[in-house]
Protein backbone atom coordinates (compact mmCIF):
# COMPACT_ATOMS: atom_id res chain seq x y z
CA UNK A 1 0.00 0.00 0.00
CA UNK A 2 1.71 3.52 -1.49
CA UNK A 3 3.11 5.51 1.57
CA UNK A 4 2.36 2.64 3.97
CA UNK A 5 4.56 -0.99 3.20
CA UNK A 6 7.21 1.78 1.62
CA UNK A 7 7.40 3.59 4.61
CA UNK A 8 7.45 0.73 6.84
CA UNK A 9 10.14 -1.93 4.87
CA UNK A 10 11.74 -3.75 7.82
CA UNK A 11 15.20 -4.55 4.80
CA UNK A 12 15.95 -0.13 4.94
CA UNK A 13 15.16 -0.12 8.37
CA UNK A 14 17.89 -2.21 8.82
CA UNK A 15 19.97 -0.15 6.84
CA UNK A 16 19.06 2.67 8.62
CA UNK A 17 19.81 1.11 11.85
CA UNK A 18 23.01 0.24 10.70
CA UNK A 19 23.98 3.91 9.32
CA UNK A 20 23.16 5.93 12.39
CA UNK A 21 25.26 3.16 14.53
CA UNK A 22 28.01 4.01 12.27
CA UNK A 23 27.40 7.63 12.40
CA UNK A 24 27.15 7.79 15.99
CA UNK A 25 30.29 8.88 18.16
CA UNK A 26 29.31 10.26 21.62
CA UNK A 27 25.97 10.54 23.44
CA UNK A 28 23.38 12.56 21.99
CA UNK A 29 19.37 13.82 23.38
CA UNK A 30 16.93 14.49 20.56
CA UNK A 31 13.27 15.37 21.10
CA UNK A 32 10.08 14.15 19.23
CA UNK A 33 7.45 16.45 19.97
CA UNK A 34 4.74 14.87 18.83
CA UNK A 35 2.81 12.07 20.05
CA UNK A 36 2.49 10.85 16.79
CA UNK A 37 5.97 10.17 16.85
CA UNK A 38 6.23 8.75 20.19
CA UNK A 39 3.68 6.02 18.96
CA UNK A 40 5.53 4.92 16.14
CA UNK A 41 8.59 4.77 18.20
CA UNK A 42 7.53 2.28 20.65
CA UNK A 43 5.20 0.56 19.11
CA UNK A 44 8.20 -0.19 16.01
CA UNK A 45 10.43 -0.46 18.33
CA UNK A 46 12.91 1.97 17.41
CA UNK A 47 14.14 3.57 20.96
CA UNK A 48 14.96 0.05 21.41
CA UNK A 49 16.70 -0.83 18.27
CA UNK A 50 19.07 2.53 18.28
CA UNK A 51 22.71 2.77 19.90
CA UNK A 52 22.95 3.58 23.44
CA UNK A 53 24.62 6.48 22.75
CA UNK A 54 21.40 8.15 21.35
CA UNK A 55 18.82 9.38 23.79
CA UNK A 56 15.17 9.88 22.44
CA UNK A 57 13.59 12.75 25.11
CA UNK A 58 9.52 12.40 24.41
CA UNK A 59 8.13 15.54 24.26
CA UNK A 60 4.52 17.79 25.13
CA UNK A 61 2.88 14.97 23.61
CA UNK A 62 -0.27 14.78 21.66
CA UNK A 63 -3.56 17.44 21.87
CA UNK A 64 -5.53 15.40 24.11
CA UNK A 65 -1.99 15.28 26.29
CA UNK A 66 -1.31 18.73 27.18
CA UNK A 67 -5.04 20.02 26.73
CA UNK A 68 -5.17 21.45 30.20
CA UNK A 69 -7.65 20.14 33.60
CA UNK A 70 -8.98 23.90 33.52
CA UNK A 71 -10.49 23.18 30.18
CA UNK A 72 -11.27 19.95 30.54
CA UNK A 73 -13.52 21.35 33.92
CA UNK A 74 -15.09 23.55 31.32
CA UNK A 75 -16.11 21.31 28.74
CA UNK A 76 -17.59 19.18 31.66
CA UNK A 77 -19.45 22.21 32.80
CA UNK A 78 -20.74 23.53 29.62
CA UNK A 79 -22.22 19.85 28.85
CA UNK A 80 -23.69 18.91 32.07
CA UNK A 81 -25.96 22.41 31.10
CA UNK A 82 -29.75 21.55 29.92
CA UNK A 83 -30.55 22.43 26.34
CA UNK A 84 -26.63 21.51 25.15
CA UNK A 85 -25.68 19.24 22.61
CA UNK A 86 -21.96 19.08 23.44
CA UNK A 87 -19.83 17.81 20.42
CA UNK A 88 -16.39 16.21 20.52
CA UNK A 89 -13.91 13.80 18.63
CA UNK A 90 -13.92 10.47 20.54
CA UNK A 91 -10.54 10.78 22.48
CA UNK A 92 -10.91 13.55 24.66
CA UNK A 93 -14.51 12.02 26.27
CA UNK A 94 -12.17 9.53 28.89
CA UNK A 95 -9.46 12.81 29.63
CA UNK A 96 -10.28 12.84 33.49
CA UNK A 97 -11.25 17.06 34.66
CA UNK A 98 -10.79 17.59 38.12
CA UNK A 99 -13.77 14.97 39.22
CA UNK A 100 -15.14 13.07 36.13
CA UNK A 101 -14.80 12.98 32.32
CA UNK A 102 -17.83 13.40 29.30
CA UNK A 103 -18.10 9.85 29.84
CA UNK A 104 -19.68 10.53 33.11
CA UNK A 105 -21.49 13.87 31.96
CA UNK A 106 -23.06 11.27 28.88
CA UNK A 107 -24.08 9.22 32.16
CA UNK A 108 -25.92 11.04 34.28
CA UNK A 109 -27.50 12.28 30.87
CA UNK A 110 -25.91 15.42 29.28
CA UNK A 111 -25.93 15.20 25.77
CA UNK A 112 -22.71 14.43 24.42
CA UNK A 113 -21.99 13.12 20.93
CA UNK A 114 -18.70 11.60 19.08
CA UNK A 115 -18.52 13.38 15.45
CA UNK A 116 -15.91 13.05 13.11
CA UNK A 117 -15.56 16.79 12.05
CA UNK A 118 -16.32 19.88 13.39
CA UNK A 119 -19.03 20.65 10.53
CA UNK A 120 -20.72 17.68 11.57
CA UNK A 121 -21.32 19.69 14.66
CA UNK A 122 -22.65 22.88 12.65
CA UNK A 123 -24.90 20.72 10.70
CA UNK A 124 -26.60 19.66 14.59
CA UNK A 125 -26.63 23.56 14.79
CA UNK A 126 -28.86 23.69 12.11
CA UNK A 127 -30.99 20.85 12.55
CA UNK A 128 -31.56 21.93 15.95
CA UNK A 129 -32.15 25.48 16.67
CA UNK A 130 -34.16 25.00 19.89
CA UNK A 131 -30.67 24.00 21.21
CA UNK A 132 -26.96 25.27 21.80
CA UNK A 133 -24.55 23.13 20.39
CA UNK A 134 -21.11 23.51 21.50
CA UNK A 135 -17.73 21.51 19.79
CA UNK A 136 -14.40 21.31 21.52
CA UNK A 137 -12.09 22.69 19.24
CA UNK A 138 -8.39 21.59 20.79
CA UNK A 139 -5.17 20.11 18.80
CA UNK A 140 -2.03 21.78 17.77
CA UNK A 141 -2.27 23.83 14.38
CA UNK A 142 -2.90 20.37 12.29
CA UNK A 143 -6.31 20.61 13.26
CA UNK A 144 -6.67 24.31 14.14
CA UNK A 145 -8.19 24.63 10.20
CA UNK A 146 -11.07 22.66 10.10
CA UNK A 147 -11.89 24.19 13.51
CA UNK A 148 -10.96 27.65 12.16
CA UNK A 149 -13.67 26.59 9.01
CA UNK A 150 -16.56 25.46 11.05
CA UNK A 151 -16.69 28.90 13.00
CA UNK A 152 -16.27 30.86 10.01
CA UNK A 153 -19.31 28.94 8.63
CA UNK A 154 -21.23 29.20 11.42
CA UNK A 155 -21.03 32.98 11.26
CA UNK A 156 -21.64 32.86 7.47
CA UNK A 157 -24.91 31.03 7.96
CA UNK A 158 -26.21 33.21 10.74
CA UNK A 159 -26.03 30.38 13.37
CA UNK A 160 -26.72 31.64 17.15
CA UNK A 161 -27.13 28.36 18.37
CA UNK A 162 -22.96 27.22 17.88
CA UNK A 163 -20.42 28.03 19.39
CA UNK A 164 -16.70 26.33 20.38
CA UNK A 165 -14.47 25.88 23.37
CA UNK A 166 -10.93 26.09 21.91
CA UNK A 167 -8.38 24.81 23.64
CA UNK A 168 -5.75 25.24 20.51
CA UNK A 169 -1.71 24.98 21.37
CA UNK A 170 1.57 25.78 19.29
CA UNK A 171 4.96 24.24 18.69
CA UNK A 172 7.47 26.81 17.79
CA UNK A 173 6.73 28.71 21.43
CA UNK A 174 6.98 25.46 23.42
CA UNK A 175 10.12 24.51 21.80
CA UNK A 176 11.37 28.21 22.85
CA UNK A 177 9.86 27.06 26.31
CA UNK A 178 11.94 24.04 26.26
CA UNK A 179 15.21 25.29 25.34
CA UNK A 180 14.87 27.96 28.08
CA UNK A 181 13.81 25.88 30.38
CA UNK A 182 17.57 25.35 32.75
CA UNK A 183 17.26 22.25 33.45
CA UNK A 184 16.76 21.25 29.45
CA UNK A 185 19.18 18.61 27.88
CA UNK A 186 17.82 18.75 24.78
CA UNK A 187 20.25 19.19 21.60
CA UNK A 188 17.64 18.39 18.72
CA UNK A 189 14.42 18.35 17.87
CA UNK A 190 12.05 15.71 15.56
CA UNK A 191 9.43 18.03 13.95
CA UNK A 192 5.66 16.97 13.55
CA UNK A 193 4.94 16.98 9.54
CA UNK A 194 1.94 17.30 9.91
CA UNK A 195 1.85 20.49 12.03
CA UNK A 196 4.74 21.39 9.21
CA UNK A 197 2.37 20.51 6.51
CA UNK A 198 0.12 23.60 7.49
CA UNK A 199 1.97 26.40 9.09
CA UNK A 200 5.44 25.43 6.69
CA UNK A 201 8.86 25.38 7.91
CA UNK A 202 9.77 29.08 8.02
CA UNK A 203 8.38 29.47 11.51
CA UNK A 204 11.66 26.90 13.06
CA UNK A 205 14.36 28.80 11.29
CA UNK A 206 14.28 31.79 14.07
CA UNK A 207 14.67 28.81 17.05
CA UNK A 208 17.81 26.75 14.84
CA UNK A 209 19.44 30.23 15.11
CA UNK A 210 18.65 31.47 18.71
CA UNK A 211 19.00 28.28 20.04
CA UNK A 212 21.59 26.35 17.75
CA UNK A 213 19.78 23.18 17.98
CA UNK A 214 19.09 21.16 14.36
CA UNK A 215 15.42 20.63 13.61
CA UNK A 216 14.01 18.29 11.11
CA UNK A 217 10.61 17.89 9.97
CA UNK A 218 9.74 14.16 9.85
CA UNK A 219 6.77 12.07 9.19
CA UNK A 220 5.04 9.13 11.17
CA UNK A 221 6.33 6.02 9.42
CA UNK A 222 9.04 3.96 10.92
CA UNK A 223 11.10 4.86 8.18
CA UNK A 224 10.10 8.75 8.29
CA UNK A 225 11.50 8.67 11.92
CA UNK A 226 14.45 6.29 11.13
CA UNK A 227 15.44 9.03 8.70
CA UNK A 228 14.89 12.26 10.94
CA UNK A 229 17.18 10.75 13.60
CA UNK A 230 19.70 9.79 11.46
CA UNK A 231 20.00 13.46 9.26
CA UNK A 232 19.73 15.12 13.73
CA UNK A 233 22.82 12.68 14.21
CA UNK A 234 24.64 13.68 11.34
CA UNK A 235 24.23 17.38 12.53
CA UNK A 236 25.04 17.05 15.59
CA UNK A 237 28.51 14.70 15.00
CA UNK A 238 29.42 18.06 12.44
CA UNK A 239 28.87 20.74 14.88
CA UNK A 240 25.84 21.77 12.93
CA UNK A 241 22.54 23.20 13.54
CA UNK A 242 20.59 23.57 10.48
CA UNK A 243 16.53 23.44 9.40
CA UNK A 244 16.08 20.27 7.44
CA UNK A 245 12.66 18.62 6.03
CA UNK A 246 12.92 14.98 5.68
CA UNK A 247 8.87 15.07 4.75
CA UNK A 248 9.24 17.03 1.34
CA UNK A 249 6.59 15.00 0.11
CA UNK A 250 3.93 16.59 2.37
CA UNK A 251 5.97 19.78 3.89
CA UNK A 252 6.59 22.88 1.73
CA UNK A 253 8.68 25.76 3.40
CA UNK A 254 5.98 28.32 2.85
CA UNK A 255 2.99 25.68 4.22
CA UNK A 256 -0.58 25.80 3.41
CA UNK A 257 -1.12 29.99 2.49
CA UNK A 258 -4.87 29.22 2.21
CA UNK A 259 -5.70 27.69 5.87
CA UNK A 260 -3.02 30.01 7.50
CA UNK A 261 -5.46 33.45 6.13
CA UNK A 262 -8.53 30.84 7.79
CA UNK A 263 -6.83 30.70 11.03
CA UNK A 264 -5.26 34.00 10.59
CA UNK A 265 -9.07 35.98 10.32
CA UNK A 266 -10.72 33.51 12.81
CA UNK A 267 -7.75 33.08 15.78
CA UNK A 268 -5.55 35.56 16.98
CA UNK A 269 -2.39 34.46 19.44
CA UNK A 270 -2.85 33.77 23.67
CA UNK A 271 -1.31 32.43 26.25
CA UNK A 272 -1.87 28.93 27.32
CA UNK A 273 -1.20 26.53 29.98
CA UNK A 274 -0.13 23.10 28.68
CA UNK A 275 -1.30 19.92 31.06
CA UNK A 276 2.04 18.86 32.98
CA UNK A 277 3.86 21.71 31.76
CA UNK A 278 2.18 25.44 32.95
CA UNK A 279 1.73 27.96 31.16
CA UNK A 280 2.93 29.40 28.04
CA UNK A 281 3.37 32.45 27.14
CA UNK A 282 1.78 33.15 23.17
CA UNK A 283 1.63 29.38 22.91
CA UNK A 284 -1.97 28.88 21.48
CA UNK A 285 -4.77 30.45 20.12
CA UNK A 286 -8.31 31.54 21.18
CA UNK A 287 -10.89 33.36 18.74
CA UNK A 288 -10.55 36.34 17.14
CA UNK A 289 -12.72 39.21 18.06
CA UNK A 290 -14.90 39.30 14.71
CA UNK A 291 -15.93 35.87 15.87
CA UNK A 292 -16.08 36.35 19.88
CA UNK A 293 -19.69 35.95 19.77
CA UNK A 294 -19.12 31.79 18.80
CA UNK A 295 -16.66 31.49 22.15
CA UNK A 296 -18.44 28.78 24.37
CA UNK A 297 -16.41 30.15 27.12
CA UNK A 298 -17.72 33.95 27.16
CA UNK A 299 -21.58 32.08 25.79
CA UNK A 300 -21.80 30.01 28.88
CA UNK A 301 -19.82 32.13 31.59
CA UNK A 302 -17.43 29.76 32.04
CA UNK A 303 -13.98 31.76 31.68
CA UNK A 304 -13.69 31.97 35.67
CA UNK A 305 -13.05 28.33 36.21
CA UNK A 306 -9.44 28.15 37.55
CA UNK A 307 -7.82 24.87 38.60
CA UNK A 308 -4.04 24.79 40.03
CA UNK A 309 -2.66 23.29 36.95
CA UNK A 310 -0.89 25.99 36.15
CA UNK A 311 1.15 25.99 39.36
CA UNK A 312 1.42 22.14 39.31
CA UNK A 313 4.91 22.40 37.33
CA UNK A 314 6.75 24.38 35.09
CA UNK A 315 8.41 23.66 31.60
CA UNK A 316 11.61 22.01 32.74
CA UNK A 317 10.27 19.84 35.54
CA UNK A 318 9.05 17.55 32.43
CA UNK A 319 12.89 17.41 30.94
CA UNK A 320 14.44 16.18 33.86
Amino acid sequence: MKYLDEFRDPELACVLFDEIRAITTRPWAMMEVCGGQTHSIIRNGIDQLLPDEIELIHGPGCPVCVTPLEIIDKALAIAAQPGVIFCSFGDMLRVPGSGQDLFGVKSQGGDVRIVYSPLDAVKLAQENPDRQVVFFGIGFETTAPANAMAVFQAKHLGLTNFSMLVSHVLVPPAISAIMDSPVSRVQAFLAAGHVCSVMGTWEYEPLVEKYHVPIVVTGFEPLDVLEGIRRVVVQLEAGRAELDNAYARAVQSEGNLPAQKMLADVFQITDRTWRGIGEIPQSGWRLSDAYRDFDAELRFNVDDIHTEESSLCRSGDVLQ
